[in-house]
């Protein structure tokens, strides 16, 4: 029987492809319970009660839901500050003839103006704001931000590099947070990274995909800019010794971009990420949850180390058996379960089904962490039930 060891290096030898005492379970997302938690360190508890290999992530926030309502929440990471100099302008405009309110947006900075517009639909979240980096943006928006190249010397004041006072203010809260994490032996993780998700916030998954065949260019000046601001705030990160560093790249998948638009716009990025992240000594994780099997070849060559978001059901053309042929022993795999269908809308039988069939397949040799993807979010006593049943499944059956 293998000796028992901490759940940090539980992880770390899974990410390196070797065994482990058995194999680890840490939920990718899982805003259910985060929902439930005063703060991250709450969050962090109540996920080691339920036995799972939980993560303490960088930047640490002692109030979850305060960066809900943040003009960037779904940017982890450190503070977007804008310049100085940058004047911002919004209104709401109701016409009778259109179905939603829409509300329109300037940043007004000394190289030009930066104009977008959205609908305000039945669903919209942000009340009359428009923020500045959000999901919500990208099917709701009537004119994104950026939309030529005349807009990237404009768009530079909003990308500043991280100030003085929030670097110190991070490393204060990192200290505790490091040691919050040493005191109960876990993984520190830092990102999350972006970089085409970024540009598909301003500037449209459709627009982009399209600018790159029309105006190639452009689409690499932008996704440069973006990669060189995101680096400096990935610097103070991986200052901190962080283990796994993360980029998010749910939009860099070939279910927008074709293996030869990647290629050119997208892998020199990733490349370069990853060796910065291993020249500080640690790990690089990438999400990337569907339209992931036609880009295996790419990441090898990326030599990213774990790949974030298996998911064999939602997840386009993903094929357990396949991928872990391929990237056995040198890229580790986390995942393995759908979070959506199988755990929140699922049976517990269903759910049990899918831990035994994920740890079967992709945990012999090692290279496995088991989670949910890529998020639990709803409430329901049904869906605990069956998160019960997910966590019961992986203590009877890991190896």
């Amino acid at each position: 029987m293998r000796k028992e060891i901490c759940s940090r290096e539980r992880m770390l030898e899974t990410i390196a492809n070797r065994e482990a005492d058995h194999v680890p379970c840490c939920f990718m997302i899982f805003g259910a319970l985060q929902d439930r938690c005063r703060d991250q360190f709450e969050f962090v508890e109540r996920q080691l009660e339920l036995g799972l290999d939980a993560v303490v992530d960088l930047p640490a926030y002692a109030a979850i839901h305060e960066r809900a309502q943040s003009d960037y929440a779904d940017l982890h990471g450190l503070p977007v500050r804008f310049h100085p100099s940058v004047e911002i302008k919004e209104r709401r405009e109701d016409k009778p003839d259109e179905r939603y309110p829409i509300l329109h947006k300037e940043y007004i900075t000394p190289a030009g103006i930066l104009r977008t517009a959205v609908n305000r639909t039945d669903d919209w979240i942000h009340g009359d704001h428009v923020p500045f980096l959000d999901d919500y943006l990208i099917p709701r928006s009537r004119k994104f931000l950026v939309t030529e190249r005349d807009d990237l010397a404009a768009l530079r004041y909003l990308l500043t590099p991280p100030s003085k006072a929030d670097v110190e203010a991070f490393r204060r809260v990192a200290a505790d947070a490091k040691a919050f994490a040493a005191k109960r032996g876990l993984l520190v993780t830092g990102g999350w990274g972006s970089v085409v998700d970024t540009a598909c916030w301003l500037s449209g998954i459709t627009e982009l995909v399209l600018l790159a065949i029309d105006e190639p260019e452009f689409v690499k000046e932008l996704f440069d800019l973006i990669a060189d601001w995101n680096r400096q705030q990935m610097k103070v990160l991986l200052d901190e010794g962080v283990d796994l560093f993360i980029r998010r790249a749910w939009y860099e998948s070939a279910d927008f971009w074709s293996p030869g638009l990647y290629r050119q716009f997208i892998l020199p990025s990733v490349k370069k990420d990853v060796e910065m992240v291993h020249q500080a000594g640690a790990k690089f994780g990438y999400i990337m949850t569907t339209g992931t099997m036609p880009l295996l070849d790419m990441l090898l060559e990326a030599d990213i180390d774990v790949l974030i978001g298996v998911d064999p059901v939602q997840g386009k053309g993903t094929d357990l058996r396949a991928m872990k042929q391929k990237l056995s022993g040198k890229i580790c795999l986390w995942g393995g379960v759908n979070g959506f269908i199988t755990v929140e809308r699922g049976t517990q039988a269903e759910v049990r089904e899918a831990v035994e069939t994920a740890i079967e397949i992709l945990a012999p040799g090692g290279g496995f962490i088991l989670s949910p993807v890529d998020n639990i979010r709803d409430n329901s006593p049904g869906t605990w039930a069956n998160v019960e049943a997910f966590i019961e499944a992986w203590k009877r059956v890991r190896k």
